[in-house]
């Protein structure tokens, strides 16, 4: 299995073991464990432990912990949520905007030949079969890319970003990952370069975060 990477979500092998021995959330039982994945977050590993969120069904329930290693029974990437692309057959899928919308712009960011997955809410529930959506979800993308985006698809993507806040559907939010972290694409555009980017160790205040200072 490959290292886990942030945005992976990962199901435990043991949600009893791991609930009886971390403090958790009342929400955060065992039960939920069990079905729930946990998302890989961005921070340093301690003693070998990977860091991970919990998320509940409400946008409030959210936790930070971490697990050994061994705890990971399977795991699934961004990209291959989106490979799957379950929003096709989602019960839902006609009364969500968000699921409207990742239908309509997926095959539009296949022939452009990005790297790409669904993270956030959407990815969530076309993972686990767990629908946390409602009427005001946002899409949240992953985009990601070892050398510096070219000019041409940021100005593509940011286009697909204006066309979501005009209110028709789904928000879009589309995170970048660099080798050094990940950053906000909405943010680069607005700034024309300067990004807070997210590393493990902290975010970061840089013009390009792919060599950031």
């Amino acid at each position: 299995m490959r290292m886990p990477q942030p945005h992976d979500l990962i199901w435990l092998r043991d949600a009893v073991a791991f609930a009886a021995g971390e403090p958790l959330p009342a929400w955060a039982d065992a039960a939920w464990l069990a079905m729930a994945p946990v998302v890989v977050r961005r921070d340093m590993p301690r003693d070998g432990r990977i860091p991970v969120g919990l998320r509940g069904r409400l946008r409030a329930q959210r936790h930070a912990a971490w697990i050994d290693a061994d705890q990971c029974a399977r795991a699934i990437s961004p990209a291959a949520i989106a490979r799957a692309a379950r929003w096709r057959d989602h019960p839902r899928r006609h009364a969500l905007p968000a699921l409207r919308t990742l239908a309509r712009i997926a095959p539009l960011l296949d022939g452009r030949a990005l790297q790409w997955g669904v993270t956030g809410a959407v990815g969530f529930t076309l993972a686990s079969d767990i629908d946390v959506l409602h009427a005001g979800s946002d899409v949240d993308l992953l985009v990601t890319s070892a050398l510096p985006l070219a000019r041409a698809d940021e100005n593509w993507l940011g286009a697909l970003i204006d066309e979501s806040d005009e209110g028709r559907e789904a928000r879009l939010d589309i995170q970048v990952a660099t080798p050094r972290g990940g950053f906000a694409l909405r943010e680069r555009l607005r700034t024309g370069g300067r990004v807070l980017l997210k590393t493990a160790s902290g975010p970061v205040l840089c013009v390009d975060p792919w060599q950031p200072a």
